[in-house]
């Protein structure tokens, strides 16, 4: 169908300006099945499913609105374009048997003329064209392929613009009998090939299109005035149209290099404006350099426009080279690699940058994707290096102490980090990785002459405030029991008796939630419940704070 489509819109102008063979056999036979096909396919466009305009994926296959959108776009140029116009005015034209007699006299003439100028509305068949080949770029052609076929396709149309026009320039000419001062006449042209007349017909049309000249004369008469100018208001227009599509495809080659190129500008001019130093500019061109390699993404915001789970798969892929470098993530559960890996943040360190400073407080860990860095103690010395697959700075995030030491970045690091609340969140899910991350810290501070036992004073903390608790509760019970007072004393010690002993089951019933690590290693001073006996009463000091664990003895 498209290629005889092509081939109407290529052959059509040129067998009605060169040939006079209007009423040939083959002619006329070429002109039949080509209308016949046409016709046959606006009949199956009304039982074509068409997209629906607010929802590309769903298909509207009722044939009521297929033919009532079908009517109101396409329909009528597809007909006017299909019915053989030409054919029908020769066929009701009552002179025509003593007209086909006399070809080249007087009114046959003038009928057979407007029968070409008749068979020029097959041409409107472009539209199809258009048409079909916008179809095929959406369902074949994607990203850079489309915007390149859509550049072929303009080339292919302005040609086909550029023979339609050769083809008028002779036309023209033809039908008014090449009056003497016409192009044709003058060049000498009536009885020389069709292939001669064709192209200096098509050199004229381009001459004009490209605005490089009037061909081998300029025009000589009004008629020729007119298609000269017709010729180069299209070729002004085909012109604009492939400039527009250039600038779009060079600005669409590459367009995260665009940008990145863009950002840099943006930078440079932001560090001439605060006149920092040569040295700073260079780090911060190298650091852009490394970090964006070329390009630039906002990630975030393409991240964050994905569903859930598309962006948990598109960030599991992106740190698949993380997760099998590190050993804590290989031997792992899945579920808990996959809750560590989206919430990282990428970030990168250059040479001799301070990752972790020592006696700070810490809010982050890092995992090392890609990169070396030092353990550096505060006289200096390096106590081990890290390389790609390690991780540091949980141990601050486990005990709530401060920086144990220093990391140094030795080469360019590219690293991902992981902050305090989004750490504590995961293992609270994860119990067992939890003491595997202590462990591996308790031996990382042997190694480094810390005391790894910081990391147990969480367990003994909670275990003696449990302790503490118990005894207050028991040693307040033992004294209601022993106290003799008189009967409305007894009987006020009774109430207070079943008040106390009440406070004690709710404290011993009463689950406390699990601190988080960042409370749970600081030294805390607990406030032990004072009695007093004023007027024979016990009484709670109002400041008095208890702390519990999980389950009491």
């Amino acid at each position: 169908m498209l290629l005889l489509l092509v081939a109407n819109l290529i052959i059509l102008p040129v067998a009605i300006s060169f040939f006079n063979d209007d009423l040939s056999t083959r002619w006329i036979a070429f002109n039949c099945l080509s209308d016949t096909i046409f016709l046959i396919d606006i009949v199956v466009n009304f039982r074509t499913g068409i997209m629906q305009q607010d929802n590309a994926e769903q298909v509207i296959l009722d044939p009521k609105l297929i033919a009532k959108h079908y009517l109101r776009t396409w329909f009528f140029l597809d007909l006017i374009s299909s019915i053989p116009l030409d054919y029908i005015f020769l066929i009701f034209n009552q002179d025509y048997g003593d007209s086909f007699q006399i070809l080249h006299a007087g009114r046959a003439l003038r009928i057979l003329r407007l029968a070409k100028l008749l068979s020029l509305v097959r041409l409107l068949r472009l539209s199809r064209l258009v048409r079909y080949v916008s179809q095929w770029e959406e369902v074949y052609f994607l990203n850079m392929a489309s915007v390149f076929m859509r550049i072929f396709n303009l080339i292919c149309m302005m040609l086909l613009i550029g023979h339609w026009s050769g083809c008028l320039q002779f036309l023209v000419p033809m039908l008014q009998g090449f009056p003497p001062n016409s192009w044709v006449a003058i060049n000498e042209l009536q009885e020389v090939s069709w292939l001669e007349q064709y192209s200096w017909a098509l050199f004229k049309a381009m001459s004009h299109m490209l605005c490089i000249g009037y061909g081998r004369f300029p025009p000589q008469s009004l008629t020729d005035m007119w298609l000269t100018m017709l010729s180069m208001i299209s070729g002004a227009t085909c012109y604009a149209l492939f400039l527009g599509h250039a600038t779009n495809l060079i600005q669409s080659l590459d367009s995260s290099r665009r940008q990145y190129r863009e950002k840099v500008k943006q930078v440079e001019e932001y560090m001439a404006y605060r006149k920092l130093p040569r040295e700073m500019r260079q780090r911060i061109t190298e650091y852009f350099e490394h970090r964006y390699q070329g390009k630039f993404f906002d990630e975030e915001c393409i991240l964050g426009e994905l569903s859930e789970k598309l962006r948990e798969d598109v960030i599991n892929y992106n740190c698949r080279s993380l997760v099998a470098s590190v050993p804590f993530f290989a031997n792992a559960d899945s579920n808990f690699v996959s809750d560590v890996v989206t919430k990282l943040k990428y970030e990168v360190f250059q040479p001799g940058d301070i990752i972790i400073k020592e006696g700070t407080i810490g809010s982050k860990m890092y995992f090392i994707q890609e990169g070396i860095v030092d353990i550096v103690m505060a006289n200096g010395e390096v106590a081990t290096s890290l390389s790609d697959g390690s991780y540091f700075g949980e141990i601050c995030l486990l005990t709530n102490a401060r920086r144990v030491a220093s990391v140094r970045a030795e080469t360019y690091c590219n690293l991902f980090s992981l902050s305090v609340d989004h750490f504590n969140a995961v293992l609270d899910q994860y119990p067992l990785m939890r003491r595997t991350m202590e462990s591996v810290a308790a031996e990382r501070l042997n190694k480094i002459g810390k005391n790894p036992n910081l990391l147990a004073h969480r367990e003994e903390d909670l275990g003696s405030e449990s302790k503490t608790i118990n005894a207050v509760v028991n040693a307040l019970a033992a004294e209601a029991d022993h106290v003799n007072m008189s009967n409305e004393s007894v009987a006020r010690l009774h109430s207070s008796d079943r008040d106390l002993r009440e406070l004690g089951w709710n404290l011993q019933k009463l689950s406390l939630p699990r601190p988080k690590s960042e409370n749970n290693f600081a030294s805390q001073d607990m406030s032990l419940f004072r009695s007093s006996e004023n007027n024979g009463r016990i009484s709670f000091h109002k400041s008095d704070t208890f702390h519990k664990e999980s389950s009491l003895q």
